[in-house]
This record gives C-alpha cells, structure tokens and sequence, in this order.
C-alpha cells in the first residue's frame, strides 16, 4: 500500500484503499485464527416437502422470539435447502415489508423457489388479514420474477399454520 499524502488521493480512491487494507487484515485474522470464510453447506441439505417439516426445521427456535420476525428458506429445484435469511425484525405485534426485500435473497442466491416463515410472540398462529394481503402480494411479485413462493408458515408457540395447507396462495410443497 502507498502512503501517499491522504489529501491528494480522491475520496472514493482513499475508501477503496481503506476497504482493501481492511480485506487484507481481516483474511490475515481469519487464517491466523482458524475462521471458515466460506462455510461449506452440509454434504446432504434437508428436503423441504411439507408444512410440517418447516415447522420441525424452524418453530422451535422462532417460537422463543420476544418481537416478530421474518425469514425466508431458500431452496433448489429439488426443495434442498440452500440457506435462510431473517428478511425482517418487528416490534412485538407488527412487521414492516417490502416485497423487494423478501424475495432479493432468493434472486442473489439464484434458487427457484422459497418459503416465508415468521411467529407471533403472542402465541396464536392465525394469521393477520396483513399477513394474508401482503403473502398474496409477494406470491405475485415472486411470479413475475420467475420464482415460486411455495408456503408462508406462522409459528404462534407450540402451533403453525400454513398458507399452503389452508390453500390461501396456490402453491405446491
């Protein structure tokens, strides 16, 4: 790296070079410390195929959360799970969504289909009349970009309820 006169390199040339002293330190930390910088994804993902396997996979976990939160399971073609991404953290009753924001991790990660999984603090699974219009929403815009909303389960404590099992968006596990 130079050590050129800070006032004489351009701010966005100065930031590059700032990021790429960081990149380099941070490769050095994570092999001196032994940290996986690119975690390999289990030999054998888990198959997604119904409601129920989404509740085993996430409810446990979900139902402990004191506020609402909303993930997204990304899958293959096959509904092997690829990863999963907390979209969205609310207040304990309400989350604030943006389509866009759901369904990005499905196109960065380049899978085909997803499942939206979020819990009610309060126990009770059923799902809000916002739940239902905003799921029926993302369930349009997934179809334009050629993605597969495949289920919107709801953890409530011990309970779930699927979109898909209740028919309220036409999909298929």
């Amino acid at each position: 790296m130079t050590t050129a006169n800070p006032m004489l390199i351009p701010p966005g040339e100065a930031l590059l070079d700032a990021l790429r002293s960081n990149m380099l330190l941070l490769g050095e930390l994570a092999v001196r410390y032994g940290v996986e910088t690119q975690p390999e994804r289990p030999a054998s993902p888990p198959v997604i195929s119904t409601s129920d396997e989404v509740r085993r996979l996430m409810g446990q976990e979900m139902a402990a959360l004191a506020q609402e939160q909303l993930r997204v399971l990304l899958l293959d073609a096959k509904n092997r799970l690829v990863g999963q991404r907390v979209v969205y953290q609310g207040n304990i009753s309400q989350v604030m969504v943006r389509i866009a924001e759901v369904l990005r991790p499905a196109i960065v990660e380049a899978v085909p289909h997803l499942i939206m999984v979020h819990n009610h603090p309060s126990g009770d699974p059923e799902p809000s009349v916002a739940d239902i219009a905003l799921t029926r929403e993302i369930y349009k815009g997934a179809k334009l970009l050629g993605l597969d909303l495949l289920d919107h389960v709801v953890i409530g404590g011990e309970d779930f309820v699927s979109f898909k099992d209740r028919a309220i968006i036409p999909c298929q596990l």
